[in-house]
């Protein structure tokens, strides 16, 4: 059979994620420095895991309402008005003009809904270079074409920026707050300013904060009232009247250490949550049931310390690159990306493979964007591991 004939354009429009090649390449090293990875590196928190298990041991494991079951639903929509104010339901059950909630499958499936409810072909979609490796892509499934913001050389995404890429065709702007690869976070300003544009130009803000409460103090709000131990990151969706112009994505597999759970949640213009949850009933159809119980667990469990612990790796990342390099200071997640030192010349993958001689894997920054001179760190490595990457690292910047 001719595949090659039978494979469809959309199919053809991805490529395989860069990343896969660093996985590859570190498959053939002997205990490699992983610097590389995109996921926390302590266990899931106990009460967390206890509360799947016991899910499956008393036979949870069917399928749940396509929004979600009621409990999670229930912890989600009573964290949004502690967090935001928001006085939200699940999908089907609010009033005209009152913001919905989807429990979804990872913020990627709550991402791929929206694109899927919002994009036709021939739409276009505005999302931040530096990118999360999904988004390109996403557009490109949707028939839709992604158009790249420069965030210029302090790596944000301003209204600024945004606004001469507006055309009819706009449908979204997407903001990634902290970001992935960058770790960067939006001043309130900044939040302020994109939202006032969005909604000048009649356009959608997505704001994906899947690594919400990995924000550093520094970048952070004030303390949230309903949980102390949280600092709360800046967002459009803290805006008056956010509810109606925003769609919220968050998950909890970055901050739980359950990225394998692959759940998340969307909130937002209910009728933009009716047609992603129509959507999913016929895709995703719902979220893993039991993990749903289990990630209800994680609204009680204090997870400040091992942000402190990230905040103080951050620290030494930022302390031992910027002498030789320029590197903005991450104020969340765990990631950095700074530049290679031009007097090097030598391109992002050039620069791996020279860190790949020494047994350390990190990902060019060209995975992520348009730019060949930077790369991304990761920082979720015990601090043993990142001194030594960083040892290699540092001696080949020079």
């Amino acid at each position: 059979m001719d595949m090659d004939r039978l494979i469809s354009d959309r199919a053809r429009a991805i490529d395989a994620s860069g990343i896969r090649r660093i996985f590859d390449l570190g498959a053939r090293l002997k205990d490699p420095i992983n610097l590389s990875i995109g996921q926390p590196d302590f266990p899931v928190p106990e009460p967390i895991k206890r509360a799947a298990i016991r899910a499956i041991e008393t036979d949870h494991n069917g399928y749940t309402p396509t929004q979600g079951i009621p409990s999670l639903q229930a912890k989600v929509t009573d964290w949004l008005k502690t967090d935001l104010g928001w006085d939200a339901k699940p999908a089907g059950s609010a009033a005209p003009g009152q913001p919905s909630t989807l429990i979804t499958t990872g913020t990627s499936g709550a991402l791929s809904l929206a694109f899927a409810a919002l994009l036709d072909p021939g739409d276009e979609a505005i999302i931040p270079d530096p990118y999360f490796v999904a988004y390109p892509h996403l557009c490109a499934l949707a028939g839709a074409k992604g158009v790249l913001c420069d965030t210029g050389e302090d790596l944000r995404m301003t209204a600024e920026r945004v606004e001469p890429l507006i055309t009819q065709r706009t449908k979204l702007v997407l903001l990634n707050s902290p970001s992935n690869p960058c770790g960067v976070v939006s001043t309130p300003q900044e939040c302020r300013d994109l939202l006032e544009l969005c909604r000048a130009k009649g356009v959608l803000l997505i704001s994906d904060e899947i690594y919400d409460e990995f924000t550093y103090p520094e970048f952070a709000l004030d303390k949230a009232v309903g949980d102390p131990s949280i600092s709360r990151c800046p967002s459009p969706a803290r805006l008056p009247g956010a509810q109606e112009d925003v769609l919220l994505i968050r998950g909890f597999g970055k901050t739980y250490a359950c990225t394998g759970w692959r759940l998340g949640y969307a909130a937002g213009p209910r009728e933009l949550i009716a047609e992603m949850a129509k959507i999913q009933q016929y895709t995703f159809v719902c979220a893993p049931s039991a993990f749903q119980h289990g990630v209800s667990e994680c609204f009680s469990v204090d997870m400040s310390d091992q942000v402190r612990q990230y905040q103080r790796r951050r620290d030494y990342v930022v302390d031992r690159l910027a002498p030789l390099t320029d590197v903005p200071t991450p104020g969340g997640a765990f990631y950095a990306f700074p530049k290679i030192p031009a007097k090097l010349r030598v391109s992002d993958t050039e620069f791996v493979d020279r860190c790949i001689e020494r047994n350390v894997l990190i990902i060019p920054g060209s995975v992520f964007s348009s730019r060949t001179d930077r790369i991304r760190i990761s920082y979720a490595t015990k601090m043993e591991q990142l001194e030594r990457g960083l040892d290699a690292i540092c001696e080949l910047m020079g």
